[in-house]
Order: C-alpha cells, then sequence, then structure tokens
C-alpha cells in the first residue's frame, strides 16, 4: 500500500534538480500525487475505511495548498508540473 524506497527515489530523481533534493515543492506534489493514486485504489476497494479516507483527505489538502504555492512562485513550473502529472 506504502511507496517503496524505489518508487520515492524515481519520483525525486524526476523532479526533483538533484538525485536527492527531495525538499522541491514539484518533488512534494509528486510524491503526494502518489500517494493520493494508492489510497484511491484502498478507498475503491475498502469504501468503509475511514481512516484512511481522512489520510487521503488531508493529503489532497496539502497537495492543494503547494499547489496554490507553486502558482504564487512561478506559474511556469506550476503549469509544467500540472501537465506532466496530468492533474487537473
Amino acid at each position: 500500500m506504502a511507496l517503496t524506497k524505489e518508487n520515492i527515489g524515481e519520483i525525486v530523481k524526476e523532479f526533483g534538480r538533484h538525485a536527492t533534493d527531495s525538499g522541491v515543492t514539484e518533488v512534494q506534489i509528486a510524491l503526494l500525487t502518489k500517494e493520493i493514486e494508492v489510497l484511491t485504489k484502498h478507498m475503491q476497494t475498502f469504501n468503509k475505511d475511514f481512516a484512511s479516507r481522512r489520510g487521503l483527505l488531508k493529503k489532497v489538502a496539502q497537495r492543494k495548498k503547494l499547489l496554490n504555492y507553486l502558482s504564487g512562485q512561478d506559474l511556469q513550473r506550476y503549469n509544467a508540473l500540472k501537465k506532466k502529472l496530468e492533474l487537473k
């Protein structure tokens, strides 16, 4: 259910400035997006798991905050990230 170290490493390499740069906003958003996808699949199977639902909603809210921050800082990076992650 959780992301593996290999998955996290691939996401950091793809979205970070260098291989260990996990603090960049784009990396944080990409990791949250992947976690949201995993939790969404879990919730489709176990629709009465309210603890996981709460965690999913918290991750969605955190991603939204980070996206709003990024759009205020650099609109080009924001648009590129949304296109790459296929977000609305």
